[in-house]
């Protein structure tokens, strides 16, 4: 650090500035021409003296230490036509430069529809230090996605893992989600769920988002710890808009696979009090009801020539989901340079889910595989194999829920500016009450004269058919109760305390501006589980017709299940007459739980030169990292003890790191940028990798926390070139390099000493070698309002990535082999075909990404991939006024499947399949 502030200090004895005493002042707001919302990013230049700025997000700007004289100012913003005026500085004092910008096309072009999402978005890119992509809302528009999720996978470069058809995880130029960090304004959001450090977006509602920023390159301002990009959540300010607002939207969902409609609704405000203080937020409810069909198959197995899997699972999934958030924010203008906001956000996200399983489990086999094979098919006959075929429930309610608030303020005099800001963010996944499963079994052997003959000739997924005794395989009274587990408490908790402070002194000079810049940040954060169940041993007094239901499965016939809701009812009722295995119970209890505390110390130091057409960004961030780490040892060994002994670990460690940054943004026009970028960033190990977490079994194999890992390390390089045409529309290409070092892969090692005893097999984390990434994305968007009518209403955005990201590992058998690093898609493409003319508005909008390497195995024919995916998306809406907006979305049009498989035996194997058919909204929304 000392020797960072001797190189500054050097550049600014030796730098060369014209000495001004404190002129004239320039300040103003940009809006667009009829008074409905403040311009973001719009880009402000003095001709004369090659300064410029952007505006903030309430469209202020100011310039400082102008010398007396007249000056031209020049305003230009994306889909809208420059603005100029010639504009008096006096020797002493403000002036103000207000400016309202007309679209390219005139009306409200900047403030409705895709084209003013288009115009804003670009806007923000173009404004952008480094690569950056972003996507707005206009100011009484709404995203038509119905998580943050899905709004995210139309950027160039973003690849989304869904979980049961909606989006979920984001993963960044191909990269694992867990290599993301992500904020809503400004504060870092921690992960409800136990086992992650990324975020599950679907738990947000798009409905009270403003914007979402990524931002793929890093500045020494910001948290260096993401290596895929820093997704930044900014909801609704009362100074975004020129004019108060109301909206009210309500809308119905309707799932064709379960065939119900279920509500969704929203209302967002935002109110002026007087012109210094203003109130925003906004409320949305969403219930949805679906359901998927899924099938199963893990591990596979080959005998004399003929691949099968000896367990095959068909599930039958019926959910309910409900999505509740809610946003609030206070802006203050305590003065002309400084204003204060306090922001708050709260999402609740509700999984109520039913499974009904049915599991063949065709056992230890005499003849070592199938009584028959021919062709695709194999046949396994009791007489030759032990078949077992059980039947299960699993009834689970989770409640997810993040919520933060944020205090801080702005100050900007021109020369001076400070900043800072106190946050507190939450994060909680619970469970209080699941059966997972209730499970009834029948084991069928030699004197059944079962037959069950498996079908492998299907693209996804096999089928069955009982060609002997099917009475008896189909009959619900063969079942009994094999086990009932019951999920008491699943409690995962994740907090974060942080405070953060920024001072900048800018020096006015000749051709520019030169700002030297500090800061510093603090952060407390704790992550903890508590787990705790009750497993019930076998009871032969129940049996499946106790509890039988109606199967709703769409692939094929299941046989006899049991009821959705009245497993449980059965269960409250009975629970007295079954016995609790103790030892199991506290086993189960005891593995899982463990607690992190991990506290960061930031600061970093950057020199910042802006002129009309360069900008250069250098500096060092240094981050200090402090964990504590504590887990217990649990032994698993029912023959000598009558409860599993648990002995509690703790382990502390601390680490710096150094993370030097440079970026180069240059503009030899007005709408041409160039960009390049090179920077050193971290992502911190998941805190439940590192929780000392040992588990060992009576068979002397441990399952093992690693609190020794290393953060993941990358040196990175972007470049970026983007054109922005005349209108509103732009072309944009970047480059990318990643060199990550010491990433984390889970491994399994045999005959390997842990705490000095050797154990036959361990389940732990490792750092790996080095990974590299290589790729490049482009995008291309146009508004074609040149066009002759009604072609003018025609737009377009497409995006493609491609991205080579490679590792090594190390297998089972100690060799090395080159890898496809997890969640790695090597292409991902988007389109969107719109048309926006008069009241009409019309989307179509495909999305598709390549297959990924989803788990890593113990060898090359035991990895998991998923299979590429290509979703496409209708929406429309009408405007019946000018408040008033009829609208319908028709999401998965194609219905798109989900098939994750192994490259087993020459195939593609199945591992798992599920698909959910399409869903359709319809409703209506008011503003006034």
């Amino acid at each position: 650090m000392k020797t960072s502030l001797r190189l500054v200090a050097g550049l600014l004895a030796s730098a060369s500035f014209t000495t001004i005493a404190h002129a004239g002042d320039l300040s103003g707001t940009i809006h667009d021409a009829t008074g409905t919302r403040a311009l973001q990013s719009a880009t402000v230049k003095i001709v004369e003296l090659d300064r410029a700025t952007e505006t903030d997000r309430d469209g202020s700007y100011i310039f400082a230490d102008i010398p007396a004289g007249d000056y031209t100012v020049e305003v230009s913003y994306v889909g809208a036509i420059v603005e100029t005026k010639t504009i008096s500085i006096p020797e002493t004092g403000r002036v103000q430069g207000d400016f309202a910008l007309a679209g390219i096309g005139g009306g409200d072009i900047l403030v409705i529809g895709q084209a003013a999402n288009q115009a804003s978005a670009l806007s923000r890119q173009k404004a952008a230090d480094g690569v950056e992509s972003v996507l707005t809302r206009d100011a009484i528009g709404q995203f038509p996605d119905q998580n943050v999720a899905e709004s995210l996978r139309r950027l160039p470069g973003l690849n989304i893992l869904n979980d049961q058809g909606e989006g979920r995880f984001v993963s960044v130029r191909g990269l694992d989600p867990e290599l993301n960090s992500t904020s809503v304004n400004g504060v870092r959001l921690p992960a409800p769920e136990s086992d992650v450090r990324s975020v599950a977006l679907d738990v947000i509602s798009s409905d009270i988002i403003e914007s979402i920023e990524v931002k793929k390159s890093l500045t020494p301002d910001m948290d260096a710890d993401t290596i895929g990009a820093s997704v930044e959540i900014n909801t609704t300010s009362a100074f975004d808009r020129k004019k108060d607002y109301y909206a009210v939207r309500a809308e119905g969902s309707y799932n064709d696979y379960s065939g119900k409609v279920t509500p969704k609704g929203s209302f967002d405000f935002s109110k002026r009090l007087g012109d210094d203080f203003g109130i925003a937020g906004g409320v949305s409810y969403y219930k949805r009801k679906f359901e998927t069909d899924n099938v199963e198959a893990d591990p596979w197995e080959e005998v004399n020539g003929t691949a099968y899997a000896p367990v095959i699972e068909y599930r039958d999934y019926d959910v309910e989901r409900t999505r509740i958030s809610a946003a609030l924010s206070f802006d203050w203008r305590a003065s002309d340079t400084t204003k204060a906001y306090i922001r708050g956000n709260w999402s609740q996200f509700d999984d109520h889910e039913y499974r009904r399983r049915t599991t063949f489990d065709f056992g230890e086999f005499e003849d070592d595989g199938p009584s028959a094979a021919s062709g695709s098919t194999v046949s396994f006959d009791s007489a030759n194999n032990d078949i077992t075929i059980e039947r299960d429930l699993k009834d689970r309610f989770e409640r997810q829920r993040i919520r933060s608030v944020v205090v801080g303020s702005k100050t900007d005099t021109g020369i001076w500016k400070f900043d800072w800001s106190a946050s507190y963010a939450k994060s909680t996944e619970k469970e209080t009450f699941s059966l997972d499963p209730v499970r009834f079994a029948a084991d069928f052997d030699d004197g059944d004269g079962v037959v069950i003959d498996i079908d492998n000739s299907g693209r996804y997924y096999p089928s069955y058919a009982v060609s002997a005794g099917a009475d008896a395989v189909n009959s619900a009274d063969n079942y009994t109760l094999n086990r009932v587990e019951l999920t008491t408490l699943s409690d995962s908790q994740d907090e974060e305390y942080a405070v953060k402070a920024d001072l900048a002194r800018t020096f006015a000079g000749d051709n520019g501006d030169f700002t030297v810049q500090a800061g510093a940040k603090m952060r407390w954060r704790e992550k903890s589980y508590d787990f705790e169940m009750t497993r019930y041993k076998k009871s032969k007094d129940y049996t499946l017709a106790d509890v039988l239901g109606t199967q709703t499965y769409g692939l094929l016939d299941m046989g006899p299940v049991a009821s959705k809701t009245g497993t449980k009812a059965w269960f409250l009722a009975n629970e007295a007459d079954l016995s609790i295995d103790d030892y199991k119970s506290a086993l189960d209890s005891a593995t899982s739980d463990y607690s992190v505390k991990e506290d960061v110390a930031a600061g970093y130091l950057l020199g910042r030169w802006d002129s009309d057409s360069v900008r250069v960004i250098g500096g060092v961030r240094v981050e200090h990292t402090r964990n504590e780490m504590n887990g217990s040892v649990v032994i698993d060994d029912e023959d000598t003890y009558d409860l599993p002994p648990v002995t509690p670990v703790q382990f502390k460690r601390s680490y710096t790191d150094w993370l030097p940054s440079l970026t180069i943004r240059y503009s030899p026009e007005d709408n041409l940028i160039m960009r390049a970028a090179g920077y050193k960033s971290l992502v911190r190990p998941k805190l439940s990798a590192m929780a000392p977490r040992f588990s060992v079994n009576e068979d002397n194999e441990a399952e093992v926390g690693n609190p020794y890992l290393k953060p993941y390390k990358s040196w990175n390089l972007d470049f970026g070139l983007d054109y922005y045409f005349s209108g509103n529309g732009g072309l944009s290409v970047n480059a990318f390099y990643k060199s990550i070092s010491d990433y984390i892969t889970p491994v399994r090692m045999y005959d390997t000493a842990v705490n000095g005893v050797v154990y036959d097999q361990v389940d732990t984390y490792a750092n790996g070698d080095t990974a590299d990434i290589v790729g490049v994305e482009a995008s291309y968007s146009q508004v074609y309002s040149m066009l002759p009518a009604p072609f003018d209403g025609l737009l377009t955005q497409v995006n493609y990535t491609y991205t080579y990201a490679r590792g090594t590992i190390v297998d089972t058998d100690n060799v090395s082999r080159r890898i496809s690093l997890p969640s790695s898609s090597r292409n991902t493409f988007n389109v969107v075909l719109g048309y926006e003319k008069g009241p009409i508005d019309l989307r179509i909008a495909g999305t598709y990404r390549d297959k990924y390497l989803d788990e890593v195995g113990d060898s090359a024919e035991d990895d998991r991939w998923v299979n590429q995916h290509f979703q496409i998306d209708l929406s429309a809406k009408y405007k019946v006024t000018e408040n008033i907006r009829l609208f319908a979305d028709w999401v998965n049009v194609n219905n798109a499947k989900y098939y994750a498989y192994q490259n087993f035996a020459g195939a593609q194997r199945l591992l798992q399949y599920e698909q959910y058919g399409s869903t359709v909204k319809f409703g209506a929304r008011v503003n006034f």
